[in-house]
């Protein structure tokens, strides 16, 4: 799970096209780029006051990958055995590509600035035999650990977040209700750009109508990404937060939508339900801003304000 010195980004497959043997070879490439030293150009340079390793934790039937972000003052040689820390437990965006590491520029910011223990979730891409319930098995079960054993991890249980972006959003709100049907207190959760329908209904927005094709082809990946998400058999309104039968009683929500996005509909429509349930939610649109904006710091402008208007939110949210 190492990142990787040199990486050569691969060109964009046909989506529509796309076999299984095209996934995995384009999967694996592109994760390569995304976790390279060229990509940090584009995706960011992590905090200097945060270490960063890989863990893995031990799950029923399978050992899970995460990425862990922690505190570490320069000249506190004591950092990293801190206990008593904030929890934000964060899913990436991508859905059947990705990894923590491209996260890694906004987690160590919040790991390093609230401060807070980060715990990056890297789940289960979605692949044929692999659809969207087992990579929200796989946030929850991440968040259940952690707060189950606050000793091991040096949390406050008492104190945790869930964080995620695009389909990662989709998990952790997910992972916001499970929580309160489980009776964990959750502080906040934070939805960047996020999917909430992966039904019939998923195309039936204004957003998607409009971006559909511009500023990049966003349908074909979309439609895609829904065919590995909930393959025939499957309940999409059980992963689809947007249909949710009660989304009262859950953390308070900060929803980040940015305006150039074929999904912005879904993030809209998400925090107006939120809203009618009496759960507290911020909505802010961020004019311009194209999806995944918050993932790639050296070419949106907008990523800066939205990752300081993250850290705010968790800072009130987690604060003691």
């Amino acid at each position: 799970m190492g990142e990787t010195t040199t990486a050569a980004r691969p060109p964009e497959p046909d989506f529509s096209a796309m076999t299984t043997e095209e996934l995995l070879v384009y999967r694996d490439a592109e994760n390569r780029f995304r976790a390279s030293g060229e990509a940090r150009a584009i995706l960011g340079v992590p905090h200097p006051c945060a270490a960063i390793d890989w863990q893995e934790i031990a799950l029923p039937g399978r050992d899970l990958p995460v990425r862990v972000y922690r505190p570490t003052p320069a000249g506190d040689a004591e950092a990293t055995s801190r206990t008593g820390l904030p929890l934000v437990v964060h899913v990436h965006g991508g859905g059947f590509v990705g990894t923590a590491v491209q996260c890694d520029w906004t987690n160590s910011h919040l790991a390093a600035r609230l401060p807070a223990l980060v715990v990056s979730v890297e789940h289960r891409l979605l692949a044929p035999g692999s659809p969207l319930a087992d990579a929200a098995e796989d946030g929850w079960d991440v968040l259940e650990h952690v707060v189950r054993q606050p000793a091991r991890w040096g949390v406050d249980p008492a104190r945790a977040a869930v964080f995620g972006e695009s389909c990662g959003a989709l998990i952790s709100a997910r992972t916001a209700i499970r929580a309160r049907e489980a009776g964990l207190e959750l502080a906040a959760q934070v939805l960047v750009n996020p999917v909430t329908d992966v039904t019939g209904t998923m195309f039936d927005y204004a957003s998607m109508t409009e971006y559909a094709s511009r500023p990049t082809p966003a349908l074909p990946l979309l439609r895609f990404f829904r065919q590995l998400a909930v393959p025939p058999g499957y309940d999409a309104r059980a992963v689809s937060p947007l249909y949710a039968d009660d989304l009262s009683g859950l953390a308070p929500a900060l929803v980040v939508v940015p305006t150039q996005d074929a999904v912005a509909d879904h993030g809209r429509r998400f925090a107006d339900r939120l809203r009618a349930a009496g759960t507290p939610v911020q909505l802010t649109e961020y004019p311009g801003a194209q999806h995944a904006f918050l993932t790639l710091p050296g070419i949106a402008p907008q990523a800066e304000a939205a990752q300081s208007e993250i850290l705010q939110f968790l800072r009130t949210a987690l604060a003691r």
